[in-house]
């Protein structure tokens, strides 16, 4: 395991980041990884033994830490959202609108899709949410076709696959999520270079070329609501262990910079590993911390492997920790069944119908917002019965927030997990 400590004196070192390389755009579903993020497919953790921050080499939390980018964030939480009341999906934070005349299109049009990958069960969620959502743009004629290349979270992998695309020359549009930020720039760009609209969605680029891009609020918004709900239930010097996914990915980095800040300015004892999201590293990382002494709080920036972290708690014998998971439906149940003081953060599921949205007004020549932040709320535990009453049914993997309740397929196409 990997372990970084803070308290009030200081702040965490990360570890060294290993990339992990694929050689093809075809994706096996058979025994996809335990990761849920949708960011996390793209690393892996390096190191396996237990070292503490001082004999790490990477840089401290300061390097991930964007004061602006916090701040407005922050005040997005409470933003007002333009759009339909009932399709979230659709919500968008008023702002600069992109003029989309010049791609008003007759009669269906194809779309080619880049994505990272579908490697976790995040990913594989919104990819069946997606295929819904295309089905329903075909039957009225909208799209024709949607080509995908799944780049199976290589940089190198995915960057062929928007050559291919370009080179092929038959898209009327480009959707691309991208696998990570540098990487995929300059490859974006030379898609925008073909003068057919552009929409990137989940994670972003290094470039504005594109005709809209599309996110939730944010990695800093989710570590801002996380660290304030254990705040509110803790006390200066209590002992909250922190399960951290990976290294090295934005998303990830972003919610706990925002929330270590907050930790150290409460007073708040912090230590956060590295797990890979292996339930029994997990497991093993609380059973060692207990044996020190009480743990109070449990932070993650990710869902997946919760469950493991409640029954450590349950195998020692110990009160049940005020913690934070995600809305993923093994988290929501598991709250209910123990009672424990909990909030389920979300990271916007139901965007992955928005690109394809996006791309219906953009061939029909309506404004679309530039950059489109789309609502990000976490489920708290007043609204817990009404998120696991209407999943039910669902899969353990499954998003509570994934939006597809009105699609061709609802519920079965999710419970089934028929994946295309």
């Amino acid at each position: 395991m990997m372990r970084t400590t803070i308290a009030r004196g200081g702040l965490a070192a990360l570890a060294s980041l290993a990339l992990v390389a694929g050689c093809s755009t075809d994706q096996s579903l058979d025994n996809p990884p335990a990761e849920e993020d949708p960011a996390a497919a793209e690393d892996t953790a390096g190191d396996t033994a237990e070292d503490t921050a001082e004999d790490q080499a990477g840089g401290g939390s300061d390097e991930w830490f964007d004061q602006a980018v916090y701040e407005e964030q922050d005040q997005q939480r409470s933003a007002t959202f333009e759009g339909p009341e009932d399709q979230p999906w659709l919500q968008y934070i008023d702002g600069e609108m992109a003029d989309t005349s010049e791609y008003t299109a007759d009669g269906p049009q194809k779309v080619c899709f880049s994505n990272a990958s579908i490697d976790n069960p995040w990913r594989q969620t919104g990819w069946i949410t997606m295929n819904q959502q295309l089905q329903v743009l075909q039957d009225e004629g909208v799209i024709s076709q949607m080509e995908t290349r799944d780049a199976q979270a290589d940089d190198n992998a995915q960057i062929a696959d928007i050559d291919y695309f370009i080179a092929e020359g038959n898209c009327d549009a480009f959707v691309i999520s991208p696998n990570s930020t540098a990487a995929l720039t300059p490859a974006v760009e030379r898609a925008c270079d073909t003068g057919k609209p552009v929409v990137v969605f989940d994670r972003g680029v290094e470039t504005d070329c594109a005709t809209t891009f599309i996110h939730p609020i944010g990695g800093y918004a989710w570590g801002i609501d996380t660290a304030e709900f254990l705040l509110e239930h803790l006390e200066e010097g209590d002992k909250v262990i922190a399960l951290r996914i990976l290294p090295g990915v934005d998303v990830l980095e972003h919610r706990w910079a925002a929330a270590q800040r907050i930790f150290e300015d409460a007073g708040i004892e912090a230590v956060d590993y590295f797990t890979g999201a292996d339930p029994t590293e997990i497991k093993s990382i609380i059973s060692d911390e207990l044996t020190t002494g009480e743990v109070q709080g449990v932070w993650m920036d990710a869902g997946d492997g919760a469950v493991a972290a409640i029954e450590a708690f349950e195998d020692a014998g110990r009160d049940y920790p005020v913690m934070t998971g995600e809305d993923e439906m093994s988290f929501l149940r598991k709250w209910e069944d123990t009672g424990l003081t909990g909030l389920a953060p979300v990271y916007s599921n139901f965007q992955w119908r928005t690109p394809l949205l996006a791309v219906e007004k953009i061939f029909a020549g309506e404004e679309v917002p530039r950059e489109w932040v789309l609502p990000q709320e976490p489920i708290s535990e007043d609204e817990r019965a009404d998120f696991l009453a209407a999943n039910e049914g669902m899969p353990d993997g499954h998003y509570a927030k994934f939006g597809g309740e009105d699609l061709p397929g609802y519920p079965e196409v999710w419970q089934e997990r028929i994946i295309p």
